[in-house]
């Protein structure tokens, strides 16, 4: 059963997502928050595996939330919930640890998707809105570039083959069907990458690698 709060100041939106998510086989609601400042209280509360989190909110907006929430204990999978508008504010939630992103009016049935998959250890870049946002703010940073350049360097030819995938939104799955691997390895590679890059996700990771150029 995968664990979920919803965190997001307009009460209708909560209702809404606590409906989708309720209804949906292997998915329990455990929290809900207002604002970032409750998110961290119910967290702490509650084991939570997957947190949708608003980006603007009163108090402590999404980005402050989603850097405390993954300094807890047993920090929960945080996916940032959006509008086309808030285009940097995501670039910035995606740094700060989120896992993914969605925009509120995503279909239901790819809301769902989007838990499995990071409460799986999957990230949610592959819609092509994603690429466009992570294209435009990130891409222009050159300093940082060069730096993840030098430590993509350290990998092995292998293990860059499995982030240049990573970067490009493949699951695990994905990677092992493509580079002929079992999954089981290909979890042990993401594993020595985020290790390698010292980065905590998936998501930084492909920041990164597109930062390298290692991902269009």
């Amino acid at each position: 059963m995968i664990r979920t709060m919803i965190v997001d100041d307009d009460a209708l939106v909560r209702l809404g997502l606590a409906d989708l998510l309720s209804g949906s086989e292997g998915i329990e609601v455990v929290a809900q928050a207002a604002d970032g400042l409750q998110a961290i209280e119910q967290a702490t509360a509650h084991r939570v595996d997957v947190a949708l989190v608003d980006v603007r909110m009163p108090r402590m907006d999404g980005i402050t939330a989603t850097k405390r929430l993954r300094q807890l204990p047993c920090p929960p999978k945080i996916i940032t919930l959006t509008t086309f508008d808030l285009d940097e504010y995501v670039y910035d939630a995606l740094t700060a640890g989120a896992d993914g992103f969605l925009l509120k009016d995503t279909d239901p049935d790819e809301i769902l998707r989007a838990v499995h998959l990071v409460a799986a250890g999957s990230a949610m870049l592959h819609p092509t809105a994603a690429r466009h946002l992570l294209d435009r703010y990130h891409a222009t940073n050159h300093p940082q570039a060069v730096a993840a350049r030098g430590r993509v360097d350290q990998l092995t030819p292998r293990e860059r083959d499995v982030l240049g995938l990573l970067a490009q939104g493949d699951t695990n799955a994905d990677i092992a069907n493509q580079l002929n691997m079992r999954e089981s390895t290909v979890k042990t590679h993401v594993s020595r990458i985020l290790a390698a890059l010292d980065v905590t996700n998936r998501v930084q990771a492909a920041l990164l690698a597109r930062d390298a150029g290692l991902a269009p």
